[in-house]
């Protein structure tokens, strides 16, 4: 056998194989998707967790500014808004005042609760949201 029956060696190096590098990548993308989808689905429940807590405070204030109920029943009628809503946990902070704005009174519920971030779990007091009303009273003109 004389040098030129040999095979040419190649001076480039040796192309690994492709093999499994789809499945790898489908793993890696399908991955990254199920991320973005639970992220806009948490995103999505917190602003519905807010969006209720807000509902529920501006129902409380209307309760409260009502002639002759006192601001411990928009309290109540708030918590238990919250609660049949989503949940006790979230209706332990709720507070009602009075205030005065342009001379007229008004009642202003606000609830604190936990910000969802991981399911329902996430930072306690986080989240605060505050309803108004104005308040009713018997005029002695």
């Amino acid at each position: 056998m004389t040098s030129a029956d040999k095979p040419a060696r190649s001076r480039r190096p040796m192309i690994r194989d492709d093999r499994g590098s789809a499945v790898a990548e489908w793993v890696m993308v399908s991955a990254m998707l199920v991320l973005l989808t639970v992220t806009v689905l948490q995103i999505g429940f917190a602003l519905h967790v807010r969006t209720t807590l807000l509902d529920a405070a501006g129902e409380g204030a209307r309760h409260a500014g009502l002639f002759g109920a006192g601001l411990e029943a928009g309290e109540e009628r708030a918590a238990d808004l919250i609660a049949m809503s989503i949940g006790g946990g979230y209706a332990e902070s709720v507070v009602a005042s009075t205030t005065e704005l342009d001379g007229a009174p008004v009642v202003a519920v606000t609830v604190r609760s936990p910000l969802p971030l991981i399911g329902l779990l996430g930072l306690p007091d986080a989240l605060e949201v505050t309803g108004h009303a104005p308040q009713e009273t018997l005029d002695a003109e």
